[in-house]
């Protein structure tokens, strides 16, 4: 899988990295209205060895932190010293929305909803364009690392690309609690690698703007894991317990508010579920009434949204089996 008998050049704006070598490299994307520019900051490493090209984003949405911190630990701790192949990582892509707090860029735009970007656009869409036409041509696969919004926590998850079998292939090595098939998003990252035959697995854990540490081991251990498979590094001391099974799962669903009120969860984000179990209360603030979500079928909890205050519709659970 991904096999290559010769190593390559990487060539990143103008910038050259051989085997053997590795530097940071920064793409000028814009600049703050003080006149401050700001870059994409890119780590290469480029074994002597041949063997496949990783890339491992982080950041395409800026308040999602733990895919940021997953990166930022990595580096710090030289995991991306490796013995064979290349690795690209990314460790903030949308550095405008991480220093507003915001998922966008300022103008309001999703840089996850810009590919493949265009070279004279909006700043998403000249975002997106460079990593377009700057990484996916280096790459051989990717990992790319989110979490959930607006106060919704994923369990740590991976999600794949189904018309793509080395895309499953790769969620099955990362080894993550669970893993699931979803549906391409129109000018998304992935839908565009799809479109160049380079599979990509999105991890999820946590929730934005909140560091989640058992997400950031997670997804530590899981990129290693792939690294190893794939004989870019000998070994690893693995940060958790060894996981014997990970939970394929073939549908999923969203549980709604039944109606307004304050939600209560009654499980822990992760766990197993039976058809009948109360998983959470939705109640006023005067205890008149309340009414119960119950699980419609034995499954997995593995999204829970931390909204206090919902309206009927809102989504609360997102279950599967």
């Amino acid at each position: 899988m991904f096999e290559n008998s010769e190593n390559k050049i990487i060539t990143i704006n103008g910038e050259t990295v051989k085997p053997g070598e590795a530097k940071w490299i920064k793409i000028p994307i814009d600049r703050l209205p003080t006149g401050t520019l700001i870059e994409i900051p890119i780590y290469v490493c480029n074994a002597e060895k041949p063997g496949p090209t990783l890339l491992v984003q982080g950041g395409l949405h800026g308040d999602e932190i733990n895919g940021v911190e997953i990166i930022r630990r990595m580096l710090f701790e030289g995991c991306y010293k490796i013995k064979s192949g290349a690795v690209i990582v990314l460790p903030l892509l949308n550095v405008f929305g991480f220093i507003h707090f915001s998922r966008q860029v300022p103008d309001g735009k999703d840089v996850n909803r810009s590919f493949p970007g265009v070279n004279r656009g909006s700043l998403a869409t000249r975002i997106a364009y460079h990593v377009t036409n700057e990484i996916l041509p280096q790459i051989d696969f990717g990992i790319d690392l989110h979490t959930g919004g607006s106060q919704r926590n994923n369990h740590p998850q991976i999600r794949f690309t189904e018309k793509m079998p080395e895309s499953k292939k790769l969620a099955e090595i990362f080894n993550a609690p669970i893993y699931f098939a979803t549906s391409l998003i129109e000018k998304s990252f992935r839908e565009t690698a799809f479109n160049m035959n380079i599979p990509i697995i999105v991890y999820e854990g946590g929730e934005s703007m909140r560091f989640d540490e058992y997400a950031i081991k997670e997804g530590v251990q899981g990129i290693l894991n792939v690294m190893k498979f794939m004989k870019m590094i000998d070994k690893i001391d693995p940060i958790l317990i060894e996981r014997k099974e990970t939970h394929l799962l073939t549908s999923h669903r969203w549980l709604r508010a039944p109606t307004a009120g304050m939600f209560v969860p009654q499980v822990l984000n992760g766990c197993s579920i039976k058809k009948g179990d109360v998983l959470g209360l939705v109640t006023n603030p005067f205890a008149t009434y309340h009414k119960e979500v119950k699980a419609p079928y034995d499954g997995f909890v593995f999204c829970i949204n931390h909204q206090a205050v919902v309206n009927q519709g809102n989504a609360l659970f997102h279950i599967g089996k």
